[in-house]
């Protein structure tokens, strides 16, 4: 699944900076778990500094990943901001800086700037924009299709990806065994180099042309 960042919805990608600069961040390390699916939202938070991930959990521990966070965005607002227990769990994947945004802090600067409120309305709508159209991308599209969105969606300025295959697997709606199966084809073609918790992407515009094939 793609991540839902700044630029993907056409915002700034300082939008939220001002929810930064009135309250100290909390820091937490890799695996802290922020959030969990089933309780009250009393806040949503701005992402400082690392990387979260935000997941589904069934009733027999299987696990969807519904989207990566970069740092620039928010996350867990729309519990919030429905006032219903929380959809989904989030867990830090790197260490974190943090801010909670509560509702006093959420009045406090929408009075100072009231341009937020509009933004954070349309970051809400964009948001379920996005997320429906992913939902049909993943319904419609094969296997190999979902694996290289994903690495494309996923890479860095260097191609390099630091996923497991069990993070791609839970991300694409498929098994892992069928991810180990398309990445190994992919490492045979030269399209990507295996490594240990992390692949990088040696033929971008391979994988970019598959993705238009499909």
């Amino acid at each position: 699944m793609e991540p839902l960042s700044q630029d993907s919805m056409g915002l700034p990608a300082q939008m939220w900076k001002p929810f930064a600069e009135h309250r100290a961040p909390i820091a937490c390390s890799p695996g802290f778990l922020i959030y969990l699916q089933g309780t009250e939202a009393t806040c949503f938070y701005f992402l400082k500094e690392g990387r979260v991930k935000s997941f589904i959990q069934s009733e027999d521990g299987n696990e969807r990943v519904l989207n990566i966070y970069e740092a620039g965005s928010l996350f867990g607002e729309a519990s919030f901001f429905d006032e219903m227990p929380r959809v989904s769990s989030a867990v830090a994947l790197t260490s974190c800086q943090l801010v909670p945004i509560d509702r006093e802090l959420v009045t406090q600067e929408i009075a100072r700037d009231p341009e937020l409120a509009l933004a954070m309305m349309k970051y809400l709508a964009r948001t379920v924009r996005l997320l429906s159209g992913q939902v049909d991308q993943m319904a419609f599209h094969p296997a190999r299709w979902r694996v290289a969105q994903y690495l494309l969606s996923h890479s860095n300025a260097q191609g390099l990806v630091s996923c497991t295959q069990d993070d791609i697997a839970a991300s694409v709606s498929v098994s892992r065994v069928t991810v180990s199966r398309i990445l190994n084809d992919f490492s045979r073609r030269g399209l990507v180099e295996l490594g240990y918790r992390a692949l990088t992407l040696r033929d971008r515009r391979a994988l970019e042309e598959l993705c238009q094939e499909e």
